[in-house]
């Protein structure tokens, strides 16, 4: 015979291990639920990453190796495209030149003159808004065709500029057709579309702490010292996320020169992208430009990594003790 008693206790523990069975099992199909969900929420994303992002980088990957018209089917060449971009072509090394000569006057000064309008805009007066939303402007169409060619025309032979430098009798200036003069009206281009990162400096501004200032001004600190020893330590990892961003964007120009100069002249503004674009598209060689690609990436993977090897130096970030 068995105790009733302890019937009662195995019936108890029979229900509970039943019920935590089910629950772990009802757990299991909800979370299965819940991520077929998620799943479903991120597949424009995931389909719009493979079939645009991943598979033509792979395919351009291969397609560097490869000797491609577009119109007939890859042969496969091994590092032949690279020795004729190294060795054989000189418009390759004009482009780099180019490229490297906007990159590194255009950039420098357009985060000057953005952290320089930035500091100006950095208050609470009456319609100071208006000032920020003007000086933004040129970055929202700043990459457009049209502002390009408005650029085209301001720097033209009857442009505007020379309309007004013809009222201090300096006579008219091809300035798009002079090697030497062409490739710095893009750059002054490029420096008037300081709207993005003035933005941003601006809101690093807005987190730096106004005691800082005041103790330094109790200390007896000029505006120069207040300057370099508060504001840019302080604003030195924004200087860093502008200058990451805007470096691979200035690698990468190119609507201003395909439509201002055409990348002339005497290839003087021939940038990469442009160069890149004119293999691919306009002689068909789509195998010589995925190999350009390819090495252009490894350019900006380059000088990306040296700024962040080189940021530990000169970048500071606030620090709260005791965490």
């Amino acid at each position: 015979m068995i105790d009733p008693n302890l019937s009662g206790v195995v019936s108890t523990e029979k229900r509970q291990i039943a019920a935590q069975w089910w629950a772990r099992r009802l757990g299991k199909s909800g979370e299965r639920q819940e991520n077929l969900v998620g799943y479903l929420f991120i597949a424009p994303w995931l389909i719009g990453f493979f079939a645009f992002t991943l598979i033509p980088v792979l395919a351009s990957l291969y397609l560097a190796f490869t000797d491609y018209d577009v119109l007939t089917t890859p042969i496969w060449v091994g590092w032949a495209n690279f020795q004729r971009m190294f060795f054989t072509d000189p418009r390759f090394w004009k482009a780099v030149e180019a490229t490297f000569k906007f990159v590194f006057i255009a950039v420098p000064l357009r985060l000057v003159f953005a952290m320089a309008v930035a500091m100006l805009l950095n208050t609470w007066r009456k319609g100071v808004g208006i000032y920020r939303a003007v000086y933004y402007a040129p970055s929202v169409v700043g990459g457009s065709v049209a502002v390009a060619v408005m650029w085209r025309q301001i720097f033209g032979s009857e442009g505007v500029v020379n309309a007004l430098t013809s009222l201090f009798g300096i006579p008219p200036t091809i300035w798009l057709g002079n090697p030497q003069t062409a490739i710095w009206t893009l750059i002054i281009l490029a420096v008037w579309q300081f709207g993005s990162p003035m933005l941003i400096f601006l809101a690093g501004l807005r987190q730096i702490p106004t005691e800082l200032y005041e103790a330094a001004e109790i200390d007896g600190a000029d505006a120069w010292s207040k300057f370099f020893r508060i504001t840019l330590p302080m604003l030195s990892p924004i200087i860093l996320f502008n200058l990451v961003m805007q470096t691979i964007s200035g690698f990468m120009v190119f609507t201003q020169a395909f439509i201002v100069t055409s990348g002339g002249p005497l290839d003087t503004t021939l940038f990469y992208s442009l160069y890149l674009y004119t293999r691919a598209f306009s002689d068909f060689q789509m195998g010589y430009a995925s190999a350009m690609a390819w090495f252009l990436l490894l350019i900006v993977a380059f000088f990306t990594a040296l700024v962040f090897k080189s940021s530990s130096t000169w970048v500071f970030y606030e620090t709260k003790e005791g965490v």
